[in-house]
């Protein structure tokens, strides 16, 4: 009988195959190569991937409670202000009420005096026409206009006066 030909890289497989023990020892040598491969690194940089969250969790509750503590300080503040601006509209419109109480007792007291100065008027005619009827024909010279009792004086030198 003739010996069948096999195939070489069917028997490296075939070999590879044959000692599972040898395969999973070097499976576990590489694994552990690259586990002590990554530990020596995190531990010469002294980076953790646990740490960095932590820190930048942290850091992010950190900003949160600093911009919160901001946005309360600023409504504070608008709070306040807000509350100015209230009373500050209050003390003008007590003041408008009161300038319209003024000038209402202003206006009442114009018509009053008005009133007052119309009767006056109507008296000091009805004297006039009393004191006209008793006169007779003879009437009374008018008025002299004092021109808000300024009196104007002719102040002129004499001899000024007898060259015109």
């Amino acid at each position: 009988m003739t010996p069948i030909a096999r195939d070489s890289r069917a028997d490296n497989i075939f070999r590879i195959g044959s000692q599972p023990i040898a395969l999973a020892a070097a499976t576990l040598l590489v694994m552990l190569a690259g586990i002590i491969t990554i530990a020596l690194g995190r531990t010469y940089s002294g980076v953790t991937p646990e740490s960095d969250h932590g820190a930048s969790a942290r850091q992010l509750q950190a900003r949160t409670a600093q911009v919160s503590e901001q946005l309360v300080e600023k409504a504070k503040g608008l709070e306040a202000t807000q509350q100015e601006s209230i009373d500050q509209l209050q003390m003008v419109q007590d003041q408008l009420q009161t300038v319209r109480r003024l000038l209402a007792a202003q206006q009442a007291d114009t018509r009053r005096l008005s009133e007052q100065v119309s009767t006056l008027t109507g008296a000091v005619d009805g004297l006039r026409r009393s004191y006209a009827s008793t006169q007779g024909p003879d009437p009374l010279p008018p008025p002299r206009n004092r021109h808000n009792g300024i009196i104007v004086r002719d102040n002129t030198p004499k001899h000024a006066k007898s060259s015109n």
